[in-house]
């Protein structure tokens, strides 16, 4: 079950869009204005926003900008309006996409599912953990922007990690997973690919922040 942030003004169209998309599986939350829903937002935020223009206080467009500026949420602008300047400054203030009122919920249901298809798509391919960016797809790495130069073994080791954050590998894990060896007395490849690993991604290698020893066990990728 998707969880959805309405923010629209109308009590009406708030009350028919509660019903007719919690049929279709969604868990619809309300807000009346931009302000109210950008508190909503940030204080539980949800799968997808989908957005009045025409709201009172700060109109969507602007509401759409500052969910933007602090995540990449989905947004939905949902309005009267359709002419050609609405849209493209819809779109340029961040929304995925536009629907113009009255809209079917079957039809609202439909985009919902496809803007969340292509949202859930674009964070598997590109994994964001604080400034480390690991591109899947690309198979290249960033820190702050900066491309990371990694061998294959060191793109493989990360990519094995930080498939699974949190969660503590066993160096045989590891070399199994990364090396394909099965061998425990190799498990000194591990403890070396980690340390030439933490070298070009962490700060201080020292005291690691996204390759975190755990002592007596393995490994696991943070920040937690």
């Amino acid at each position: 079950m998707s969880k959805l942030l309405l923010i629209e003004d109308d009590p009406l169209v708030q009350r028919g869009l509660q019903l007719a998309l919690g049929r279709h599986g969604h868990d619809l939350s309300v807000a009346s204005t931009g302000e109210e829903g950008l508190q909503k937002f940030h204080n539980a935020p949800p799968d997808l926003v989908v957005l009045d223009v025409m709201l009172p206080g700060i109109n969507g467009f602007e509401t759409c900008r500052r969910i933007r500026q602090a995540s990449c949420t989905p947004v939905i602008l949902l309005t009267a309006r359709n002419d050609d300047f609405d849209i493209i400054n819809g779109l340029e203030a961040g929304a995925d996409d536009y629907v113009v009122k009255p809209a079917q919920p079957t039809v609202l249901d439909a985009r919902i599912r496809a803007v969340l298809r292509r949202s859930e798509s674009t964070h598997e391919s590109i994994r964001v953990h604080r400034e480390l960016h690991i591109d899947t797809t690309s198979l290249t790495v960033t820190l702050r922007g900066t491309p990371v130069p990694l061998t294959p073994t060191e793109l493989r080791l990360l990519l094995t990690l930080s498939r699974t954050p949190g969660q503590v590998l066993s160096r045989q894990q590891l070399l199994e997973l990364v090396w394909e060896h099965d061998y425990l007395g190799d498990s000194r490849l591990v403890d070396n690919g980690i340390q030439r690993l933490r070298a070009k991604i962490e700060d201080d290698p020292a005291n690691p922040e996204y390759v975190q020893t755990v002592r007596g066990f393995g490994y696991r990728f943070g920040p937690l």
